[in-house]
């Protein structure tokens, strides 16, 4: 059932004619208005400033993903290079999120490559002190080796660059072990594409044993020592007590790893993790290409399918 659900909403993000009559008719709005920050970066940037008023950091996105058009392409590299203009401006730290298909890749993984490497070059190029990274997104399985081939070419080119692993993938824990080795910086989220199980833990009793694994090693005295940098990427509040106790056992003090949320989910529980003394990021999409990061956002679980209902239902 899983399995299918997923599949059927990563068809959905994917479909060019759904997504223009969908943003075309403003279908979904109550989704939009609870989890993208605005249309365009300035919004994105002033959500950003509002959220670090409360102790709350941002790693912005523009949505725009699955693209298969130059100009898409183009728009994309120029708006995540114009956030990192402005949140240099701004003076707060600079996190962008980028995804291959984004940038180029469904055209040509050597574009995407190009681009990714323009987009990290604005990035090392704001001025200040401010902490400053590209996140690179995962997608599906089809594209974790170009993204972990990306990742490690701007790394090798000395420029801030982060890497998104996905725990339910049965590759990852070989992935990590490398990125932990490199000293690289690392988000883990569980994963909301479909694969099968040659490729992928299935149940979400093996996902979250695999998740709570691949967290134990993020969070070691190996991985502390090699200057690792673990972003855990839950809204499942037992596996963020498991960090933590993780953490504490291997001598990581709070604010040397991170907690990431999902801008709009589970809002009382990032306060909380400030409120502790944790260092906590949202992720802040922006935009009006709002389509396959909301469906994506509700491929993650059939019984979401009640949130797009009530959202369509509402206009």
């Amino acid at each position: 059932m899983r399995r299918a659900w997923q599949t059927g909403m990563i068809a959905l993000a994917r479909s060019p004619k759904i997504k223009r009559w969908a943003q075309e008719k403003g279908l979904a709005a109550g989704l939009v208005g609870r989890y993208v920050a605005g249309p365009d970066a300035e919004a994105g940037i002033a959500r950003a400033k509002s959220l670090l008023g409360q102790g709350i950091r941002s790693s912005l996105f523009y949505l725009g993903e699955y693209v298969d058009r130059p100009e898409l392409v183009a728009e994309n590299v120029a708006q995540e290079r114009k956030v990192a203009d402005l949140l240099g401006r701004a003076g707060i730290e600079v996190h962008v999120s980028v995804d291959p298909t984004q940038i180029g890749h469904s055209l040509d993984p050597a574009l995407a490559r190009r681009n990714g490497l323009a987009v990290a070059e604005a990035i090392a190029a704001v001025p200040g002190d401010a902490p400053r990274l590209m996140m690179i997104d995962m997608e599906d399985r089809t594209v974790v080796d170009p993204a972990i081939a990306l990742h490690d070419a701007l790394t090798a080119a000395g420029l801030p660059v982060g890497i998104t692993l996905q725990a339910y993938l049965r590759r990852t824990e070989v992935d990590l072990r490398e990125r932990i080795r490199q000293g690289a910086a690392v988000r883990l989220v569980k994963g909301a594409f479909a694969a099968g199980r040659e490729h992928a833990f299935v149940s979400q009793d093996e996902i979250k044993a695999n998740h709570r694994r691949l967290i134990g090693l993020m969070l070691s005295r190996e991985a502390r020592e090699a200057g690792f940098r673990p972003v855990i990427a839950t809204h499942d509040d037992r596996l963020q007590d498991h960090a933590v106790a993780q953490a504490e056992a291997a001598g990581w003090s709070r604010g040397e790893y991170e907690f990431e949320m999902l801008y709009g989910v589970r809002s009382a529980l990032a306060e909380r993790r400030v409120r502790e003394g944790h260092r906590v990021r949202v992720y802040l999409p922006f935009g009006r290409d709002w389509w396959p990061y909301a469906i994506r956002r509700i491929g993650e679980n059939p019984r979401n399918a009640w949130l797009l209902a009530r959202s369509l239902i509402g206009g």
